[in-house]
């Protein structure tokens, strides 16, 4: 009987989820993936009480509390808590955008970032600010830091100069300020900005899209 057998080698995925069709080379990949169906989430932080579906996930979460960032980029040697993570850092690097929207072809370098894009188009926003004004988020991160706008709550502070921020984001290109990163460049002019949102906003100079009318 060759159940419970791992068909990685052999390229075979005989374990088919009966809910959504999706194949798996693995009885254990199989039974991961279930837990996104039943909603079950065995492995629970005991600093935060986040819980996930795999335990490998509750190991890279705990390095979030713990400081931990074993990954390392060679080029700016910014840490990280998971591989995955510097591999969509190093694409800040190289430029590489390899998932692209269907609709307006727009490319990003991580598929998380495309997921997020596409509620652009479909006007999804599954995030509800429920405890004071019930406005609607697209990003779960973006309802964190609106809810700090009522608490005044900001937990994000620079180690060199003190300053704090609502948002770990927030705190990231502000912390480019002291280190002089500029991550995102023009492909016309070269020119280099510390914010992807700036780069998008100087490349209409070079397209001249003026997406702004009176």
């Amino acid at each position: 009987c060759r159940s419970g057998r791992d068909w990685t080698h052999t390229g075979e995925m005989p374990y088919s989820c009966k809910v959504c069709k999706k194949v798996f080379v693995s009885l254990r990949n199989l039974t991961h993936h279930m837990r996104i169906h039943t909603g079950e989430r065995p492995f629970t932080c005991d600093v935060c009480g986040k819980c996930f579906t795999i335990g490998s996930d509750l190991k890279i979460h705990m390095r979030i509390h713990t400081g931990e960032r074993p990954f390392s980029c060679d080029i700016c040697n910014k840490g990280f808590v998971s591989s995955g993570a510097l591999t969509g850092h190093m694409r800040t690097h190289t430029g590489e955008k390899p998932y692209s929207c269907e609709v307006c072809q727009k490319s990003f370098a991580q598929n998380c970032s495309l997921n997020v894009h596409m509620r652009i188009h479909t006007g999804e926003r599954p995030y509800s600010c429920d405890i004071l004004c019930g406005k609607m988020f697209s990003q779960r991160s973006k309802l964190k830091a609106h809810i700090r706008s009522h608490t005044g709550e900001k937990l994000f502070s620079c180690d060199i100069c003190k300053k704090v921020f609502v948002s770990s984001r927030n705190l990231t290109y502000h912390m480019r300020t002291h280190t002089g990163e500029r991550p995102y460049s023009c492909k016309v002019c070269l020119k280099r900005f510390t914010q992807n949102s700036s780069l998008n906003v100087h490349m209409r100079i070079h397209t001249g899209e003026r997406p702004f009318t009176c």
